[in-house]
């Protein structure tokens, strides 16, 4: 596993510190562009070992008492029922979702912003639906050639027609289930309003990545543009912020041509831009909080490797586009790296080679690799699990932890009862008979206080697993890739 590198604690302090001076500096009010995840950020915690994923809550929770968050959420999306790849639900179960979780931890929802508006049904009664929920909710309309018509978005027929949104705190945080929601042109759109309204407020931005004070081919930058490639998304060093300081900063294509407009709306409001680069517009501060470079370059290739092999996958599932998995292999190419350096692959095809069925690796903390193969009672998912939680509890590989008798009942139950083909245990299936017989054998349970350990390992499996197995593998924290291949030469797979 990986050293950490980041310093999590540094990070919430100068990260919620900046965002105040910017507050401040604007005259008590600001409009936060908040961009990736807020919730759960595991690429960040995977490329800067330490980050923890909750941090930007954490840092948000650090000025709860100024902080007003607004969801935005695009009428399209709903429109064609937009899912979230991550967690497979629609954008409109996904701002119930992020409702429910800012409020559980205490952060006040102002409301929802239902953007590109132009009189969709279904979006007028998702917006009926949160009313009655008691979420205020407002619309912002689709402007004829934005952003290139500066003129008419600055003016009452542009920004003027969309509803403006009250709110109450000092820092809006404009966020949304995904991107291409419409948060800039929220933002944007407060800002015309509020100067209408005599009431002094500012923009910035909050991006992770790229991170703008590391090198444009840094890996940790690079990686970001692994995660991105279905989104064309490219870092570049920023040629406003080199014209206007001097000074070599990195940021990404789509802020970089979409600058001069946004200069250009902030003149045709204020008189006058408040920043003189795509740079100046961010507040993110994760580049002041690295203290071990060499251990997020190596956590941040691994990390490029996983996203090629998701890619690969992709493809071959007819998921996704060639191209996204070429731009990922340009990428390893600059950096040396490949399959070589991801020590779980060829043991795991090593073991698929040595049995000729699907097999599975673990990488544990310590450095050692556990395998598991295909068996009669077990898949290779389930082997590989059980043998990984063996070895970490100091458990003979030999010793059976789950009696027969309590895996042919559930093998009976799989085939004769649930019409399953395939009698072997998947990973749930797999930790549910152990935890039955860690009821009576406390070398069961001894394996099974073991699986915390997992977290943060990495894996490797010779073939696609099935969601189960892939999903379990998440939940537990292991980062599992798979070669871009079935088991079974089948045009259906489950």
């Amino acid at each position: 596993m990986n050293a950490f590198g980041f310093d999590n604690d540094k990070y919430v302090k100068l990260q919620s510190q900046n965002i105040r001076d910017r507050i401040a500096q604007f005259g008590g009010k600001l409009y936060l562009e908040f961009g990736g995840k807020l919730f759960d950020d595991y690429h960040a915690s995977r490329v800067l070992p330490g980050f923890k994923p909750d941090s930007k809550v954490r840092m948000l929770l650090e000025m709860k008492d100024v902080a007003e968050i607004v969801i935005a959420i695009s009428a399209d999306d709903i429109e064609r029922s937009k899912r979230r790849g991550d967690l497979g639900i629609t954008y409109e179960d996904d701002t119930l979702r992020l409702i429910d979780a800012f409020r559980g931890i205490g952060l006040y929802i102002g409301s929802v912003v239902v953007t590109h508006y132009r009189g969709q049904a279904i979006a007028d009664k998702f917006m009926k639906r949160l009313e009655a929920l008691g979420v205020r909710t407002y619309r912002h309309f689709i402007i004829p050639d934005y952003p290139s018509n500066v003129a008419l978005i600055v003016s009452d027929e542009g920004f003027g027609k969309n509803d403006y949104i009250e709110t109450e705190r000092s820092l809006i945080v404009v966020t949304a289930p995904g991107p291409g929601s419409g948060k800039m042109a929220t933002c944007l759109s407060q800002l015309y309003h509020e100067h209408k309204r005599g009431i002094d407020a500012g923009y910035a931005k909050f991006e992770t990545f790229p991170i703008w004070n590391l090198p444009l081919k840094h890996p940790v930058n690079l990686a970001y543009e692994a995660a991105t490639a279905d989104l064309d998304d490219v870092n570049m060093i920023d040629p406003f912020h080199l014209e206007a300081y001097g000074k070599t900063t990195v940021n990404y294509n789509r802020d970089v041509e979409i600058f001069p407009v946004l200069e250009a709306i902030f003149k045709s409001i204020y008189g006058e831009s408040p920043y003189k680069s795509p740079t100046d517009m961010g507040v993110n501060m994760a580049g002041y909080c690295i203290f071990d470079d060499e251990a997020c370059c190596k956590a941040s290739k691994q990390e490029i490797i996983r996203r090629w092999y998701a890619a690969a996958c992709a493809v071959r599932q007819g998921l996704s586009e060639p191209s996204e998995m070429r731009k990922i292999e340009l990428i390893m190419n600059s950096l040396d790296i490949g399959a070589k350096d991801r020590p779980v692959v060829g043991a795991a095809l090593a073991r698929a080679d040595e049995t000729g069925a699907p097999a599975v690796a673990i990488e544990l903390a310590d450095g050692r690799i556990v395998t598991g193969k295909t068996s009669s009672l077990l898949g290779a998912s389930s082997a590989c699990l059980m043998n990984a939680l063996k070895a970490l509890a100091g458990i003979d590989k030999k010793l059976p932890l789950i009696a027969a008798g309590v895996i042919q009942p559930i093998q009976h139950l799989k085939v004769e009862h649930l019409g399953n083909h395939n009698p072997r245990l998947h990973t749930d299936e797999l930790l549910i008979a152990l935890s039955i017989c860690a009821v009576t054998n406390p070398m069961a349970e001894l394996a099974i206080d073991q699986l915390g350990k997992l977290r943060g390992c990495e894996a490797h499996s010779s073939v696609i697993l099935s969601h189960v197995d892939s999903d379990l593998f998440k939940k537990l924290g292991v980062n599992i890739t798979f070669e871009p291949k079935y088991q079974a030469k089948k045009l259906y797979h489950k």
